[in-house]
């Protein structure tokens, strides 16, 4: 199994997301709209039937799983198989205080899949042994960037041909 952990924020769309209790969630960049790069990724995996994707965005602690899940289009929400949050062992507030890429290598250990990358634009605490799973965005421009598109491409074509077989 291929898993992309996915965040959804400076990913999907600008990183400038602002909580109120009352106005709900907001972008603070003019402009901006949530889930704008979405159609991007959507045609990133196309290529990749069989990859599936574990939220791994703080959607899910917020929102729930159900509700964050929805708001994915429908290309990419038959592709997710749970999040990074979702597990019976985990303590909320242990979780809530790990860095991302432990909280990505914690689900990792328990899915074990083949192969793995993240997006994401915190790489803050992630562990060095697998930064090259990490492909980091910038906050403004998430998969909007042409250079991280190439560098999602070639981890996806890289995973393929590992998965392959007969092939090395």
């Amino acid at each position: 199994m291929n898993i992309c952990y996915l965040d959804y924020e400076a990913v999907l769309h600008d990183g400038n997301v602002l909580r109120n209790r009352t106005r709900g969630m907001t972008i603070a960049t003019p402009g901006r709209r949530f889930f704008e790069w979405m159609p991007i990724l959507e045609d990133l995996l196309a290529p990749c039937p069989d990859l599936k994707i574990v939220l791994s965005t703080t959607w899910v602690r917020e929102l729930g799983f159900d509700r964050a899940r929805q708001e994915l289009s429908a290309a990419l929400r038959e592709r997710v198989i749970g999040a990074t949050f979702l597990h019976p062992k985990i303590i909320k507030s242990e979780f809530d205080t790990m860095a991302r890429g432990m909280q990505i290598l914690g689900d990792v250990q328990r899915r074990k899949p083949t192969h793995w990358l993240a997006l994401d634009d915190d790489d803050f605490g992630w562990p060095a042994r697998y930064r090259d799973n990490l492909i980091q965005t910038r906050e403004h421009a998430g998969l909007s960037d042409p250079a991280v598109q190439e560098q999602v491409r070639r981890r996806l074509a890289a995973m393929h041909a590992d998965s392959m077989p007969g092939e090395s």
